[in-house]
């Protein structure tokens, strides 16, 4: 109910009165109290998820699981911007990102299937990739020679991760069945059982190949 002084203010304020005290009330409710709400379910539900999905090393933040890393050797000279990265035969290599895994570039090549600049592309990255792991260029599987379309997905195919255990077990001096089982842990099985293929997140895999040593 409005108040005496409310009712002999002229309808135009009486207007601006009501649409004052309106946005005021959708203000705390939309800027406060649900924002509010919605991060206390997130952090009590979906702690990890909420919290970008963060890879601890002793306490110390090194990625997320939700995005992808390159895994390169250190730059011969850090001051020239146009040396090309080296993959470190090391580690397991993700997929290949067009924006060089950079959150704030994150999107694909756009170019299409029969483009002749993505075709040669994907001939010399299989190429590469073959040499690399000193396998046959046959041997490569597409999602080592693509992209994905964010250019930031963290997972591999487990044809390309299971492609790479020669040669990360040989750069480390690991037993191959040793190394192996790590892949097969870390496997991860079609979305809600039948959506996609199985997959490997390249990121945790390293992580827990950085513990072997």
């Amino acid at each position: 109910m409005s108040s005496p002084l409310h009712r002999h203010l002229p309808a135009p304020m009486r207007n601006h009165l009501s649409a004052l005290r309106m946005l005021l009330v959708f203000t705390v409710v939309t800027g406060l109290i649900y924002p509010l709400a919605v991060t206390g379910v997130a952090q009590a539900l979906f702690h990890d998820q909420a919290n970008s999905s963060e890879i601890r090393t002793d306490g110390k933040v090194v990625g997320s699981s939700l995005i992808g890393q390159s895994f390169d050797l250190p730059k011969k000279n850090p001051e020239d911007p146009n040396e090309a990265p080296r993959p470190d035969p090391k580690w397991f290599q993700p997929r290949f990102s067009a924006g060089g895994y950079d959150p704030t570039l994150t999107g694909a090549s756009n170019l299409g299937p029969t483009n002749q600049e993505l075709v040669k592309s994907i001939e010399q990255r299989r190429s590469s990739i073959a040499k690399f792991n000193s396998v046959d260029p046959a041997a490569v599987p597409a999602d080592a020679v693509t992209a994905s379309g964010s250019g930031l997905d963290p997972h591999i195919s487990v044809a390309y991760a299971t492609l790479q255990i020669t040669r990360v077990a040989k750069a480390r001096e690991l037993d191959e069945p040793k190394l192996r089982k790590l892949v097969d842990d870390h496997i991860q099985g079609r979305i809600l059982g039948f959506l996609g293929e199985e997959r490997v997140n390249v990121v945790e895999l390293n992580q827990a190949l950085s513990t072997l040593g």
